[in-house]
């Protein structure tokens, strides 16, 4: 893995990680071999001085006057990432959202393999969904001790995501995705993310305002 010079890296630093791999995959697809800091930045949407600081978290990249070589530039990203290696996660909350998921064959193609489906609901107990049979969630612990897992994702309803929480700590999960309106209690050594997409559309929203309000729209 490539060394880090710093303990500690900004989110948004990891978030434009991402996206620079993914559009490093794109360049490979097409057969490009070496891309200006300027092109990468110009696909990402951000400067050539924010990806050169971003990729100093990680060590010295790019050839002066030529570029960076995709393939290797990419590599390293993933590595630094833990995108070389692929995840089992087990999903708790088998709603809408929760099928959706499960369902969703990019999760896979991106190395986040969701090995169990789990729930409390007694009718949904037993039904397979994209080839996963729904376990109850009291026995999640257990499961995934044969699952080997370290990824939770939580869809449930807000009121049930603490307890959902609890399964997937009492069961040595190190890190979780929730998906669900509300904050959980975690120990600070598993990493928590929370997606709310409401959030999003308040941004959104905001943003629009504040454009129609400097005539811009």
């Amino acid at each position: 893995m490539p060394h880090l010079k710093h303990d500690r890296i900004p989110r948004a630093t990891i978030s434009r990680l991402a996206i620079y791999v993914q559009e490093l995959e794109g360049m490979e697809q097409q057969g490009v071999k070496v891309v200006s800091s300027e092109k990468l930045a110009n696909a990402c949407g951000v400067n050539p001085s924010q990806i050169r600081k971003d990729l100093a978290y990680f060590g010295e990249f790019g050839v002066r006057g030529v570029g960076y070589y995709v393939f290797e530039l990419k590599e390293a990203i993933k590595q630094s990432l833990g995108l070389d290696k692929t995840w089992n996660v087990v999903l708790v909350g088998v709603g809408n959202l929760g099928r959706a998921l499960l369902r969703h064959g990019v999760l896979r193609k991106r190395g986040f393999i969701i090995v169990g489906a789990f729930d409390c609901d007694p009718f949904k107990i037993g039904e397979e969904i994209a080839g996963l049979e729904v376990i109850c969630s009291s026995k999640l612990p257990a499961k995934t001790n044969e699952l080997y897992v370290e990824i939770g994702i939580i869809t449930t309803p807000p009121e049930r995501a603490q307890r959902a929480a609890n399964y997937l700590l009492e069961a040595g999960i190190k890190g979780i995705v929730n998906f669900a309106p509300a904050r959980i209690n975690a120990p600070s050594n598993v990493s928590v993310e929370y997606v709310d997409f409401i959030h999003n559309l308040f941004s959104v929203a905001f943003n629009i305002t504040q454009n129609q309000a400097k005539g811009l729209i």
